[in-house]
């Protein structure tokens, strides 16, 4: 084999890898989810007895804050009351929190002794096989992704956090601020 052969043969081989990057990327999710990329949609089922299916797309319009948790996380457990206090605050002026217990299948009473320790108003939704951590691509818990009514992704947060900060407020009421589309 000559090495214009053997060039060429690497030169195949990069471009075959590529594509099979390239497709594996597009087929299994897209990239990455961070801030300015659009939501991935998910389907999930409130903890209440009705177990009501939510999927984000229902949502599309609305300003969003998902939040992923559990009730083993203690990070999770200090964060909650702030976005208690948003819901009350904010909730009327129209902004959604979804909460995503990514808790053990079997949990779901441990969920809802943990949404009624807390007096939790928003909505909680059991992901009993994380798959919507998956879609999200968290690397850890809490997780929060705030969205805008146009369904992109504003901010994202890793680990928790004081959701009552002037800055968490701010973006939150200029996107509550926003027209619907």
């Amino acid at each position: 084999m000559t090495v214009r052969q053997q060039w060429l043969l690497v030169g195949a081989f990069l471009v075959a890898i590529g594509g099979a990057l390239y497709g594996a990327t597009h087929l299994f999710g897209g990239g990455e989810v961070t801030a300015g990329s659009r939501a991935p949609d998910f389907h999930a089922t409130t903890i209440d007895s009705a177990h009501t299916p939510v999927t984000l797309a229902d949502l599309r319009g609305q300003v969003v804050l998902l939040n992923i948790w559990a009730t083993y996380c203690v990070p999770c457990r200090i964060e909650m009351p702030s976005i208690e206090q948003l819901q009350r605050e904010m909730g009327p002026r129209g902004l959604r929190i979804l909460d995503v217990s990514i808790d053990d299948p079997a949990q779901s009473d441990k969920i809802r002794q943990f949404v009624k320790q807390y007096g939790l108003t928003f909505e909680v939704l059991h992901d009993r096989s994380t798959r919507i951590a998956s879609i999200y691509q968290t690397t850890g818990i809490p997780e929060t992704f705030i969205i805008g009514r146009d369904g992109v992704i504003r901010k994202k947060m890793i680990g928790a956090t004081d959701w009552n900060t002037d800055d968490n407020r701010a973006l939150l009421a200029q996107l509550l601020a926003e027209p619907a589309s």
